[in-house]
């Protein structure tokens, strides 16, 4: 695939004693204009979406979605408010090293992306670690607070589906398990699949703060625009932890 999943800038919002980077308005499956999904040429059919009963909150996502606007659509933080009580942040659980989604055979070492020189977020190279999901290490760790975000591609038109391909079959209950440098796994449940076109995506409930620890997963889907090179919408999976 070739083609954006909406603006690609970075802003700062905060979380209670601590800033950290979000994707605000998400080029997530692009990288500095190298795409997340490769279409795959004079394909016979697109990517799994979700079924009815995977997104009962609907696969559009224009009705209660961000407006479009050429500004990240997320607040920065008011420098005039007043600065939260200094406390001992908790010590962050280890580093994610792999992914495990059982319901659609996928088991993958998570390599580790931060953002490109233009503010885009980086995303998986052609080469040895193309196919492999990737962590966003500006997002939480996943099992900290906040959604902690995974990508990975759909498809190359080289070698066919890749290691999100599938994503969209998930259903609510299915179950994600990362595993971390030291051995734990957090488990999550999928709460939610949802089909969201890219020019309208949801920044703030995609990447918004959580009260408890959540997983984001995204890849491209949706139709293949010919034309464009591109595919449509994104594929989110919105999941929680489990205990």
């Amino acid at each position: 695939m070739t083609g954006d999943a909406g603006p690609g800038s970075i802003s700062r919002v905060w979380r209670p004693g601590r800033t950290v980077l979000l994707v605000v308005a998400v080029l997530l499956l692009l990288g500095g204009g190298t795409a997340v999904a490769v279409g795959v040429a004079g394909q016979d059919a697109d990517p799994p979406t979700p079924s009815e009963s995977a997104a009962p909150a609907s696969t559009s996502a224009r009705a209660d979605s961000a407006p479009p606007s050429s500004s990240s659509g997320v607040p920065a933080p008011d420098a005039s408010a007043p600065t939260p009580p200094t406390s001992v942040p908790p010590v962050p659980v280890a580093l994610p090293v792999s992914v495990r989604i059982p319901a659609i055979d996928v088991q993958s070492e998570l390599i580790t992306l931060g953002l490109n020189t233009d503010g885009t977020l980086a995303v998986p190279q052609p080469g040895p670690d193309y196919d492999k999901a990737a962590w966003f290490d500006g997002s939480p760790r996943p099992g900290d607070p906040g959604p902690a975000v995974i990508e990975g591609h759909v498809d190359s038109a080289a070698n066919g589906p890749s290691v999100f391909y599938d994503l969209g079959r998930l259903v609510t209950g299915d179950r994600i398990e990362v595993t971390r440098e030291d051995g734990s796994v957090a488990p999550f449940l999928v709460d939610k699949v949802r089909v969201v076109p890219k020019d309208d995506f949801p920044t703030l409930e995609v990447y918004g703060n959580t009260d408890g620890p959540e997983l984001r997963l995204i890849t491209c889907g949706g139709p293949f625009d010919s034309s464009a090179g591109s595919y449509v919408d994104n594929v989110v999976v919105f999941a929680s932890q489990s205990v």
